[in-house]
């Protein structure tokens, strides 16, 4: 089969081409700019242009996948159309990928890439022979966000957006929290939970829901749950290489798998887990000898977590956030909850807000009154610095040896975090 990809350097839908592509299928991509994950693919052996005008898909193309931030005005999705070539979301083919399997899918407002990669690494040290497609890079799957076993077992991270995990037919759902996000695609919490309740309602009869029950909002989505519930609570925080109490949350999610596979070496496994890519990941040291930490985190919820979780790892150190807030829409909707999460940091610098989707956005925020009110409901030093340039030069004049350096966001600021590193 002859597939072609339209946004292959997304992080979903690099690893479902990837895999695709050592499946034995012909795989063509295109995206609006290089990145790491194109540089990859290429090595893999498939062809991506850069530029999306649909001049690159092939007439005799098979299947058309494309990202969901596609719209449908696009030029590609138009061409495949006109063409009449069966046309796919990611999530839509990434269930018709794994139906055949025993799927195992992670879900929740956030955790789901650290929960997917400690699992990915307990199913691989207990010799089932995983498939995973991931929502981040591990040096378990071979610094890749993806694998392709030869077990029954498919291991994948589902996301809520527009409801496109209810695509999967998961055997087994791991659910992190429901704290709510994306109300660009929901109208309100309720709406959020009910398509979790609509996922749970999938689950079949001999499957399992494994979740933290102390938590009011995961414990009411057990109610109806059409299998076993497995409470993720009961089983200890594990001592892990990587900080904060919320990754030893994620161990327990884990733990709860692995006694419902009957996987007796799973304590071991997450004791040498030792991280993933953009999650309170290591970068390195810069010039003037500051610890340099680049993080995904965008939500509110996990933006506090993390840094109090390295707070509690690196004490005595100054802690400086760079925090790129991501789509106008989730500021503006979680306005509050940004203000009150940047407690733990002692200096925050706010770049600019990362416009993902700027089509769907419902108004602007103004990032310097976001930093302004940071300042007040954190109670923290707060800068806006206009762009990632500027933020970067502002670092540069500041930092001291004994700082941690922590850039966050689900934009480009990492950049900031690989350049620092960079020029040591």
């Amino acid at each position: 089969m002859k597939i072609f990809c339209s946004g292959i350097g997304g992080i979903g839908l690099s690893a479902y081409a990837a895999y695709q592509k050592a499946s034995g299928h012909e795989v063509i991509g295109s995206d609006r700019e290089e990145n790491a994950l194109i540089s990859d693919l290429r090595k893999q052996g498939i062809p991506i242009a850069i530029g999306q005008d649909g001049s690159a898909i092939p007439k005799d193309t098979d299947l058309f996948v494309h990202t969901l931030a596609l719209p449908k005005s696009h030029p590609e999705l138009i061409i495949a159309v006109e063409c009449g070539i069966p046309c796919m979301t990611y999530f839509q083919a990434l269930g018709a990928l794994t139906k055949s399997h025993m799927v195992i899918a992670v879900a929740g407002t956030h955790g789901k890439s650290s929960t997917t990669a400690m699992a990915a690494k307990v199913l691989i040290d207990s010799d089932l022979h995983p498939s995973v497609i991931l929502g981040t890079k591990t040096a378990d799957l071979g610094g890749r966000n993806w694998l392709k076993g030869d077990g029954d077992l498919f291991l994948v991270e589902a996301c809520e957006y527009y409801r496109s995990f209810l695509h999967l037919a998961p055997t087994v759902l791991l659910v992190t929290n429901v704290t709510g996000d994306h109300f660009d695609a929901y109208r309100d919490m309720e709406d959020y939970r009910s398509a979790f309740r609509e996922l749970i309602g999938k689950l079949p009869v001999n499957g399992a829901l494994i979740t933290h029950c102390s938590d009011a909002a995961c414990a009411e989505l057990t109610r109806n749950a059409p299998c076993s519930v497995i409470d993720a609570d009961t089983f200890p925080l594990e001592p892990l290489l990587v900080p904060g109490k919320h990754m030893q949350k994620n161990a327990q999610l884990v733990l709860g798998l692995a006694s419902h596979l009957r996987i007796r070496t799973a304590e071991r496994s997450l004791h040498t887990y030792n991280g993933c890519w953009r999650r309170s990941e290591i970068k390195g040291k810069s010039a003037a000898g500051a610890l340099i930490i680049d993080d995904y985190g965008h939500h509110p919820n996990e933006i506090k977590t993390t840094l109090e979780g390295i707070r509690d790892a690196y004490r005595g150190k100054r802690l400086i956030c760079v925090l790129q807030p991501h789509t106008h829409d989730r500021v503006l909707k979680l306005y509050h909850e940004f203000t009150q999460a940047l407690g733990a940091a002692d200096l925050v610098i706010i770049p600019n807000i990362f416009e993902a989707r700027s089509d769907r956005d419902s108004a602007k925020a103004d990032p310097r009154k976001l930093a302004e009110d940071i300042a007040i409901g954190s109670s923290v030093e707060t800068h806006y610095a206009e762009s990632i340039e500027n933020a970067e030069l502002m670092l540069k004049e500041i930092v001291k040896a004994n700082d941690v350096i922590v850039t966050m966001g689900a934009g480009d600021v990492w950049k900031i975090a690989d350049r620092l590193v960079a020029r040591t």
